[in-house]
Parts: C-alpha cells; sequence; structure tokens
C-alpha cells in the first residue's frame, strides 16, 4: 500500500511540474510585451539610445553570377557536303562577312550552271511563243493546208485507171524478185560437216557464257554505290572498263553466232546475203500487194478521217500562228519560266551556303570540323568581346527590386579591388531550370573599363535597388517587434520639468530598410530619441522592397 501511494505521489509531482510549466509558457508572452510594464519607466543615463534623424535611405541587393557574351554564335550550315576549307582557328579575330568554312562546290556549280541553260531555254520558248509570225513560218504553214486538202481531194476522188494498172505491174515485178531470190537461196544451202558444226556450238557456247558475264558483272558495278572502299572515280573507270568488256563479249558471241548460222545453213560466204535479198524481195512484194490491194477497195473510212483529221489539224496550225497562243497556253509558258527562275534561285542559295561566313565583327571560341569531314551540326562557335555582359542569378525574394535600367556596382573574382560601374539591361521573366532555389537571370551591362574582361569569368554585383531622399531613419536595433501581431514599436525617451528622464513605448510604423537603418513613416518626429538594447533584431521582419 505504501509503495502504491509513493508511485502515485510521483506522478502527482510530475503532473504538477508540467501544469506549471504551461501555465509560465502561456503567460511569459504576456508579460514580455507588456507595453505598461515598462511605459514611464526611469531611464538609466548610461542607457543607450538613438536619435530619429533625417536622411538618404539607398536600398541594395546583391547577387552573383559570371561573364558572358551579349552577343555570341553557334554556326551550322544550312547545306550538307564534304569541308574544303577552315581558314580560322580558336582565337582568331574576324571582322563580319570573313570566310570562316567553304565546302566543296564543284557540284553546286555544275547544278547553278544547268539551272541558268534550263531558265534561258524556258524564256526563249516564251519568247518564240508570243512573237509575231515571219513570212517564211506563214508560208510554210499554209502549204501544209493546201498539202492536205489535196491528199484529202485525191482520197475522195479514187484510183485511176493508169494507177490500177502501175500498181498491178509493181506487183508482178516483185513476185519475179522474190522468185529469183528463193532460187538463189536454194542453190546457195548445202548439207554442213558434222565436225566443224559441232565446234562451232561450242564456241558460240563459249562466247554465249561469256557474254552474259560481261553484262552481269557491269550490271552490279552499275548498281553499286560510292562507300568508304570505293569512292565515285574509281567506281567510274571500272564502270568503263565493265562496258567494254560487255561490248567486246557481244561482239565474240555476234561472231560466234554467225560462223555456226554459216555452217548450219551451208555456202557460208553466200547463204547470209542470199536470206536477207529473199527477205527484202517478200517485204517488196507484200508492199506491192497490199498498194494494189488498197487502190482496188478504194478509200475507207479511216482512211477519210485520218486525211480529214490532217487537214483540220494543218488548219488549226495556221490559225493559230496567224491569231498567237491562246491563253492558257501562253500562262503555261509563262509558269515555266518562273519554275526555272524559282531553281536556278535555289541552286545559286545553296552555292552561297556552301561558303559560311561571319555575322559579326568577333573572336572564334570554337572550331567543331576539319577539312574531307562531312559537315554537320554547329561547325564553328564566335562570339563578340565588345558585347560581354553579366549574367546575375538573383533570388525570387529580390526579384521584384530589380528593375531594367538600375545602377550597380560589380567586382569580379579575378579583380576583386576593382569596381565596374553597370546597369540592369533585362530580367528573363523565366525562373532557372534545374536549381533547387527559384532565381531569374538578370543582364547586367558593363561599363568601359581596362581590364582584360574574359567570358566566364565570377563576379558579385550589388544593384541599388531604390533610393528615398528625405526620409525618417532610425537604427533597426532600436525597434522591437511583436512577432504573433506584427506590430513594431520603440522605448521613446522624454524629459519631465524636473529633468528626470523616462522611457515609454510606441507604435511606429516602417517602410524601407537598408544598411542597419529603417525608414519610420510614422509614429516619430525628427530629433525623437529611443532607446536601444534589450530588444529582438528587426531585419528579419521589417518589409521593404
Amino acid at each position: 500500500m505504501k509503495a502504491l501511494w509513493q508511485r502515485r505521489k510521483k506522478w502527482i509531482i510530475a503532473g504538477g511540474v508540467l501544469l506549471a510549466l504551461a501555465l509560465g509558457l502561456f503567460l511569459l508572452p504576456r508579460f514580455i510585451n507588456q507595453p505598461a510594464a515598462i511605459e514611464a519607466a526611469t531611464v538609466d543615463a548610461a542607457a543607450a539610445r538613438a536619435e530619429v534623424t533625417v536622411g538618404d535611405l539607398v536600398s541594395e541587393a546583391s547577387a552573383g553570377g559570371e561573364i558572358v557574351a551579349g552577343r555570341a554564335a553557334a554556326l551550322a550550315l544550312m547545306t550538307g557536303g564534304t569541308i574544303a576549307e577552315i581558314p580560322v582557328e580558336v582565337g582568331d579575330a574576324v571582322r563580319a562577312g570573313d570566310v570562316l568554312l567553304r565546302l566543296e562546290t564543284a557540284e553546286l556549280e555544275r547544278a547553278v550552271g544547268q539551272a541558268e541553260q534550263a531558265r534561258i531555254a524556258q524564256e526563249a520558248a516564251l519568247a518564240t511563243l508570243t512573237a509575231a509570225p515571219t513570212a517564211a513560218q506563214l508560208a510554210s504553214a499554209e502549204a501544209a493546208v493546201r498539202s492536205a486538202q489535196v491528199q484529202l481531194d485525191d482520197l475522195l476522188d479514187g484510183p485511176s485507171a493508169a494507177e490500177l494498172a502501175a500498181a498491178e505491174a509493181d506487183l508482178r515485178a516483185a513476185q519475179a524478185d522474190l522468185g529469183a531470190a528463193s532460187a538463189r537461196l536454194n542453190s546457195a544451202t548445202a548439207p554442213a560437216d558434222a565436225n566443224a558444226l559441232r565446234a562451232a556450238q561450242i564456241a558460240l557456247d563459249t562466247a554465249q557464257a561469256a557474254a552474259t558475264s560481261a553484262a552481269e558483272r557491269h550490271s552490279t558495278i552499275l548498281v553499286t554505290e560510292p562507300n568508304q572502299f570505293l569512292d565515285a572515280e574509281t567506281l567510274a573507270t571500272m564502270e568503263e572498263q565493265a562496258r567494254a568488256a560487255a561490248q567486246q563479249a557481244n561482239a565474240d558471241l555476234a561472231a560466234a553466232q554467225q560462223a555456226y548460222d554459216d555452217l548450219a545453213n551451208g555456202q557460208p560466204s553466200s547463204v547470209a546475203a542470199s536470206q536477207a535479198s529473199v527477205a527484202s524481195a517478200a517485204a517488196q512484194r507484200d508492199a506491192a500487194q497490199a498498194q494494189f490491194d488498197l487502190l482496188q477497195a478504194g478509200p475507207s473510212a479511216t482512211d477519210v478521217a485520218a486525211a480529214r483529221s490532217s487537214l483540220a489539224q494543218a488548219e488549226r496550225q495556221l490559225e493559230q500562228l496567224v491569231s498567237g497562243p491562246d491563253e492558257a497556253t501562253r500562262v503555261s509558258s509563262e509558269v515555266a519560266v518562273e519554275q526555272a527562275r524559282l531553281r536556278e534561285q535555289w541552286a545559286a542559295r545553296n552555292l552561297a551556303e556552301a561558303t559560311l561566313l561571319a555575322p559579326f565583327d568577333g573572336v572564334i571560341t570554337a572550331v567543331n570540323a576539319r577539312p574531307g569531314e562531312t559537315a554537320a551540326g554547329v561547325v564553328v562557335e564566335m562570339i563578340d568581346p565588345a558585347s560581354l555582359e553579366l549574367l546575375l542569378h538573383v533570388d525570387e525574394v529580390d526579384i521584384a527590386q530589380v528593375s531594367p535600367g538600375q545602377a550597380a556596382v560589380v567586382t569580379l573574382e579575378t579583380w576583386p579591388d576593382a569596381a565596374l560601374p553597370a546597369e540592369v539591361l533585362a530580367i528573363v521573366p523565366q525562373p532557372v531550370t534545374g536549381s533547387e532555389l527559384v532565381v531569374y537571370e538578370v543582364r547586367l551591362g558593363l561599363g568601359e573599363t581596362e581590364l582584360a574582361l574574359r567570358a566566364g569569368m565570377t563576379a558579385d554585383a550589388t544593384l541599388t535597388t531604390g533610393e528615398l531622399a528625405g526620409a525618417l531613419l532610425l537604427p533597426s536595433e532600436a525597434i522591437e517587434v511583436d512577432r504573433a501581431s506584427g506590430v513594431y514599436s520603440v522605448r521613446r525617451v522624454t524629459a519631465g520639468a524636473d529633468g528626470a528622464e523616462t522611457a515609454e513605448v510606441v507604435e511606429v510604423t516602417v517602410g524601407r530598410r537598408s544598411g542597419g537603418f529603417t525608414q519610420i513613416t510614422g509614429g516619430l518626429e525628427a530629433g525623437d530619441v529611443v532607446l536601444i538594447g534589450d530588444s529582438l533584431p528587426v531585419e528579419s521582419f521589417i518589409p521593404g522592397p
């Protein structure tokens, strides 16, 4: 029972202690922030004090960054090709328009020449189309109409007796010639020797295989693209050699075929000529027969229609020559001229873009290619040293105080004792990505200096974010703040008639702060004296731009 009482006693004591602590924590701020506790309190003559003064308040913000080029270029070609020349190196100073890189231009120059010739041809065609016809052109067109009319009239009139007799005579003569040629062929044909014919067949097969092999090799080379092992010039040489070999193989095959045919048909020296004579005579006989049949049958509807069409076409050509081209034809020719001009401009632009020029005066900072390589991506990089700026990273807390045109002072890590005048040029509206803190890029223009500034140098800048003239100023350490209510107050010192000093709590309103001073906007007047000490720092709680 006694042990149980002892345990309960410990819990009661512990609970009482916790209750007392909680009550103390609850009441302590009230005693600390109770103005009545210090109102009209007697002031120790040795207490630190400060006077409210009238002065100028300059607001400042600081940030770090690095020197960058305001004008920089990463240059790439608009057209591809093999690099012929790079006349610059890293560190070279160049002027606007200087050549930085040049591609091989033989093919591009050829393309320009071809496009120019095509444009000239189209312009000539348009000029011819729209030019007035000459007397010779009119005479030729009129003659064509007369000729077509005569042909149609003859066709409609039909053949005369004399024409039929002549056609029949031609047919009989052609038949006689065919009979004579056939007799000569029969006499020239004789049985061939079996061994000689077998040898000729072997030679023919060999020649056929050689011709096939040569043709396949030539075809293979034709479809082969240039590569790292075979360039275009080597492939062209190989193609010429393969073509010559194929031609020779075909000639050998023809000779072997001729030799075999001569043996197979007998009397090789005259069989071919006799066969050709028979074929020619047969063709002449067939033509004579067709002509005779045609005259006997009279003109067909198809023949008459064709003759009428020829006459109509000749008349239409004469009419177009007299009246000039129609609107559609003229417009089509003009469009062809314009297309040719555009192709020429395109070819000329490709040729111009094969040369990379410096866009401004500057210094080369990187060369990313070599002669002989294929141009791809960024090949040359450069900056304008005269455009060096300071790129700051300003915290989001301070960015609202920064605006273009504000003055700043810059110090560099390289020359910490030198102060450079600067001015805010621009503020990037988007925050920097990839940063744990929210910061914004601010560009500062640097004043003239003899220092050898380089891109990439680190620097700090102090920006003048605001100036307030004729403000009531008080050291920030003399101001107390109630964190819970956000009320600012001071302990103002007053002297009685007997000369005794007392301190009373006065609520004040504050404005900007800078350099350890805070602007007083209400509650005090110039010359008022306040106590310093036993107060919390106000720097972290007083708002200001």
